[in-house]
């Protein structure tokens, strides 16, 4: 008897939208979540399996002292340099998926919510995943929370935000869609109606 292939709802939206707090309700109501941006901190920490291959690309220059990549001074290198955003990448991106696919496998709750901030950026997004969830805001509320969590200026958060592909093109991707332009009770409830709704698509997918 073959294994239970796993229901994957991938999870994406721009900076600010409210990723984590959608990811953070899902797996409080028993879902699976395998987060790539947590997958991508645990490669780039002391010890992480990218490390030795960006210090050989990139130099000592990134590195810090803990043994950690210098995320803020890489943000900027990349933010800056187009050539250096992709040889970063090239770096990241297949071990992040491995390690994503290695999670989604292992994975026990109902279904499994995929956090990829640049899902629909990936052109084969929709070969893995079943579904695509989009976190919306408006622009000008991605920009206010950017912000508030990082101090950066109006100017710096708008550049990051627009650096991102469309909000319009995100949405035209989705299947779902979670307007997160209201309170965090908001998001709960919209949460806990399609949590029921993948649980069901995932019983059905599988039986």
């Amino acid at each position: 008897m073959s294994a239970r292939r796993p229901y994957v709802v991938g999870l994406t939206g721009g900076i600010g939208s409210g990723k984590s707090a959608a990811a953070d309700e899902f797996a409080r109501l028993g879902a699976a979540v395998v987060d790539t941006d947590v997958i991508a901190h645990r490669l780039t920490g002391p010890g992480g399996a990218a490390l030795p291959v960006i210090q050989r690309v990139f130099g000592e220059g990134f590195m810090l002292p803990s043994g950690a990549m210098d995320r803020k001074r890489m943000r900027e290198r990349v933010f800056a340099d187009a050539a250096a955003r992709k040889s970063l990448e090239g770096v990241l991106h297949p071990m992040i998926r491995d390690e994503s696919e290695r999670q989604i496998a292992a994975a026990s709750g109902p279904y499994v919510v995929h956090v990829v901030p640049l899902l629909v950026e990936s052109g084969d997004f929709r070969r893995r995943v079943d579904r695509v969830l989009v976190v919306d805001c408006p622009e000008a509320t991605q920009i206010e929370r950017v912000r508030a969590r990082s101090g950066l200026s109006a100017g710096e958060a708008l550049a990051i935000v627009r650096s991102q592909t469309s909000r319009a093109e995100r949405l035209a991707a989705a299947d779902d869609v979670i307007d997160n332009r209201g309170t965090l009770e908001d998001l709960r409830k919209q949460v806990a109606a399609l949590h029921a709704r993948y649980a069901a698509m995932a019983r059905q997918a599988n039986s």
